[in-house]
């Protein structure tokens, strides 16, 4: 389980790249690998077998570790219904005008994707989790993404709107890793995420890249498995949906023809 691990610590690098900061993230992790006795390069996490990036660096802030990491505390994330004591860093403040990245990596099936190896979130509990977030205008729009096995399965009865999607694998596909790190002995990351982390290298702040293009990142002959997506819930063409809008802390600005009037005064006193 090294590289989801990996997968999920290097998305979390690349937001945070690109200016969102960790009063706006949400991380959950099973935190078992930096420190896990079989890690010969203890307290870190690498995405490549070159090691030039710990992953797992000083700088990264898990908000939901080990045992807190199961599907309840996932969907109370999401739909706001956590503890009134609950500390605001571990809340997902979002509103009305929020846009949501939910990225999620791990060993799935048709149907459900597994948390800890024990416990399973299925299709329909995710769809029902999206209405509620819908329902209590707690988003804008989503873009899901999430990197394991039969992937697709789990947006296939989503029916909320302003919902973008992309799995690494179709319905009946295994998704695959990458490549494997020697020194360490096991696998550092899946192959959708590594294409989608090297798209990801080339935006900026200012970038103009659309989420057509991310969803291309990693066609079938890189990816083995086949990349599939979801557009029907979006009420905006992908070609026109920036990366930023998801990835970077960037706001969009319309200009208006109307003329908006402002009324000024001063107030003062004197002796």
């Amino acid at each position: 389980n090294y590289r989801h691990a990996a997968n999920v610590l290097s998305i979390y690098r690349s937001v945070k790249r690109l200016g969102i900061p960790d009063s706006h993230i949400i991380l959950m992790l099973s935190d078992d690998m930096a420190c896990n006795p079989r890690n010969p390069r203890p307290a870190t996490v690498f995405n490549n077998e070159n090691e030039n990036i710990n992953v797992y660096g000083d700088d990264v802030e898990v908000d939901y570790r080990g045992n807190e990491v199961t599907v309840k505390n996932f969907i109370r994330v999401l739909t706001g219904r956590l503890p009134e004591a609950t500390p605001h860093s571990k809340k997902m403040m979002s509103d009305e005008t929020s846009n949501i990245l939910i990225y999620m990596s791990g060993h799935g099936g048709e149907g459900f994707l597994k948390f800890q190896d024990s416990e399973e979130i299925s299709d329909i509990e995710l769809a029902d989790v999206m209405e509620q977030m819908w329902q209590k205008r707690r988003y804008n729009q989503i873009l899901f993404m999430v990197d394991s096995c039969q992937a697709e399965s789990m947006f296939l009865k989503f029916y909320s709107p302003n919902i973008l999607a992309v799995a690494s694998s179709k319905v009946g596909e295994d998704s695959l890793s990458h490549h494997m790190d020697h020194s360490i002995g096991v696998y550092v990351i899946d192959r959708f995420t590594y294409y989608a982390l090297e798209f990801l290298e080339t935006v900026d702040q200012n970038s103009k890249k659309t989420i057509q293009e991310l969803f291309k990142c990693c066609p079938k002959h890189k990816c083995i498995s086949t990349v599939t997506y979801r557009t029907d819930l979006f009420p905006r063409p992908i070609n026109q949906v920036l990366v930023t809008e998801f990835f970077g802390n960037v706001r969009n600005i319309s200009w208006t023809p109307d003329l908006i009037e402002f009324s000024f005064f001063d107030s003062f006193k004197t002796n």
